[in-house]
């Protein structure tokens, strides 16, 4: 019995290890904006993301599960958007200094925006550590109910919507690097251990 009593306790105690970040570890992060970052609404429960597929600059197929394991930072963007344009370098640096943390900063140019374009603007803003990704008929986008442009949408390791901001945002201020830091920390994500990240910077 006692043995039966330890192994009960041990499982639920590995399987209160495995839940993801609750509502406090959420509510933490929220109180950490500040200036344009007070604009990231965080949802009181998490939601479900879109299974379709976007592509790399190679047009090989990829689907937002395929980054589980990860703190996403998903950016629809395009070329011709002054405001998505504008942020960029920041999300680059935010991707460079939190990649090996357990961070992927993952913008996808949805719309009509021809490859050549979006090579010419990475290399024009000097963006070095983002991946290249496309949504070229904006249905991946749609399906998010991505109305405008920027929208910026905060994914957790399990594959969950957890927060949300539509239009530009100052991605590596301190208000940003906090909510980021405490996140991957709510998530117990580090350096060690984690998944495989992705192809990179090497597509653009």
């Amino acid at each position: 019995m006692l043995k039966k009593l330890i192994a009960a306790t041990l499982y639920t105690a590995l399987s209160l290890g495995a839940i993801p970040a609750t509502a406090m570890d959420l509510s933490a992060a929220a109180a950490l904006r500040e200036g344009s970052l007070q604009k990231l609404g965080f949802h009181e429960e998490p939601k479900d993301v879109s299974t379709l597929p976007f592509t790399t600059a190679e047009g090989v197929e990829e689907v937002l599960s395929d980054y589980q394991g990860k703190l996403v930072l998903l950016n629809f963007w395009a070329t011709w958007c002054a405001p998505c344009r504008k942020e960029m370098p920041a999300l680059d640096q935010l991707s460079s200094t939190y990649g090996n943390q357990g961070l992927v900063v993952l913008p996808v140019a949805t719309g009509h925006n021809p490859l050549p374009a979006i090579r010419s603007f990475y290399e024009k803003a000097e963006i070095q550590s983002l991946p290249l990704r496309m949504d070229g008929k904006g249905a991946m986008a749609r399906d998010m109910g991505v109305l405008g442009l920027p929208v910026s949408i905060l994914i957790s390791p399990d594959g969950k919507e957890i927060a949300r901001m539509t239009g530009d945002a100052e991605w590596f201020s301190p208000s940003a690097q906090n909510i980021v830091t405490e996140l991957l920390s709510s998530y117990a994500l580090s350096a060690t251990g984690l998944p495989s990240q992705n192809d990179g910077a090497e597509n653009h």
